[in-house]
């Protein structure tokens, strides 16, 4: 609580919200309210007091030194990590606790950082691997090319297996961007803005994808290149989650137990280019298109599963 006649020199002009604390109040009542009440928050309160963020409890710890603060909050982050918790977790927890740091600093509250504590580094691409090419042809029979739906549905995977393509990808181009005579397709790609590219088309999917707009009868240049077919959506532009629901159908379908998407086909078509060109990286990115070859590596990793084979060699050697 706010002193009465701080309250009364300031009269409507005070507001206080729930889970706050006054931090700083001078003999001119001059203060600031900082919220300390979220669940992060507490949480590392709980854990390292055993009870919920209070004034004081948010001025204690603002209040320490700095080799204090910092072994407290490493103590947490090491109970963090031993909970299990992903390292995203973790780190949205610590980056909390750090701007509650940075806000105390500014305030005149704090005199540490924690910027010398890291976040943990998160594993992405964890698991790259796909299905094999034979289970792709059998995916792609799934779709009956006597119906339109067949045809779109054959070309699309046409496309996310032949040229590795990312869902959004397929999912920005329009009819315009698609060149059959030069069998070239337009992209716009990940994160690039409204940069595009162009990328050479493989015959079938020039053939598929022909097919596919003859059959649709849509000429507009502004039209997706693909789009839904139901009656409720017809002719709106085909979704990234339409095109999950394709595939994860046609793949039930054709009796794959891994659970597809079209980025696993992605990943399959990756790993099949590895192996057809013996872990060439180089040759590769020019079809994944990642920006960093690094992330190339963890899928040359995961297919040629090193480790394994260096753990069997040192098994056999005792």
């Amino acid at each position: 609580m706010l002193p009465s006649d701080c309250a009364d020199a300031f009269g409507d002009r005070i507001f206080m919200t729930p889970g706050s604390t006054v931090i700083g109040l001078n003999k001119q009542y001059v203060f600031t309210v900082m919220p300390v009440s979220s669940a992060v928050e507490n949480d590392f309160f709980k854990e390292m007091t055993g009870n919920v963020a209070s004034s004081d409890s948010v001025l204690e710890f603002l209040h320490m030194e700095e080799r204090q603060a910092v072994t407290v909050v490493l103590k947490y982050k090491a109970k963090l990590i031993n909970k299990g918790l992903k390292e995203a977790t973790v780190n949205r927890r610590l980056a909390a606790l750090k701007s509650l740091v940075t806000m105390g600093r500014k305030l005149g509250v704090c005199a540490y950082s924690l910027s010398d504590i890291k976040g943990e580094k998160n594993q992405g691409y964890r698991d790259t691997t796909g299905v094999s090419k034979e289970a792709i042809a059998q995916i792609l029979q799934q779709c009956n090319q006597d119906t339109l739906k067949g045809k779109r549905d054959y070309a699309l995977l046409r496309l996310l297996w032949d040229n590795a393509l990312r869902r959004n990808e397929i999912a920005q181009a329009d009819i315009a961007d698609f060149n059959p005579g030069s069998r070239t397709l337009i992209i716009r790609g990940k994160g690039q803005g409204t940069q595009t590219q162009t990328i050479k088309l493989t015959t079938s999917a020039t053939t598929a994808l022909t097919v596919w707009l003859q059959a649709r009868g849509e000429t507009r240049g502004d039209a997706p290149l693909f789009c839904a077919l139901d009656n409720v959506h017809n002719g709106h532009r085909l979704t990234g989650e339409a095109m999950r629901y394709v595939v994860d159908k046609l793949s039930q379908k054709a009796g794959i137990t891994k659970k597809m998407s079209p980025h696993r086909i992605r990943h399959s078509a990756i790993t099949a280019a590895l192996d057809a060109t013996d872990g060439n990286l180089r040759k590769v990115q020019k079809l994944s298109r990642h920006a960093n070859i690094n992330t190339l590596l963890i899928y040359d990793d995961n297919r040629s599963n090193d480790q394994q084979e260096l753990s069997d060699l040192l098994g056999d050697m005792v």
